[in-house]
C-alpha cells in the first residue's frame, strides 16, 4: 500500500496556522504505523515544485491550478485527504483498500 502526500515548503494561505505538508506526513505516518503495525504501509513526500513522475506532476500541475489543496494525501492513485487531513478519515479509506 502506497500513501503519497503532496505538498510545498512554503505553506498555502489558509494552513498559515498548521503543520507543513511535510509535517503532515510525518504525522500521518507515525498515526497510521501505530494503527496498522502489521500491514506493509510506505510514505512518500513530494514536493509539488520538484514533482518526479507523471502521476506525481499531474497532482502537482492539479494543485498549482487550485483543483486540489495541500497537503494532498493519495493511497494507492486515488486521493483520500486535503488541506486538514483527518485521521478516522485515512483510516477508513486504508481499511476499505485493503481490509484484513
Amino acid at each position: 500500500m502506497k500513501v503519497t502526500v503532496y505538498g510545498a515548503e512554503q505553506k498555502c494561505a489558509s494552513c498559515i496556522h498548521l503543520p507543513s505538508a511535510k509535517e503532515t506526513m510525518e504525522w500521518l505516518e507515525a498515526a497510521v504505523s501505530r494503527k496498522y503495525p502489521d500491514r506493509e504501509i510506505h510514505f512518500r513526500y513530494v514536493d509539488i515544485e520538484a514533482p518526479e513522475s507523471d502521476e506525481e506532476k499531474s497532482y502537482a500541475e492539479r494543485i498549482l491550478d487550485d483543483e486540489y489543496f495541500y497537503p494532498l494525501v493519495v493511497l494507492n492513485g486515488k486521493v483520500i485527504a486535503e488541506g486538514d487531513p483527518r485521521l478516522p478519515q485515512v483510516y477508513k479509506s486504508i481499511e476499505q483498500a485493503h481490509p484484513e
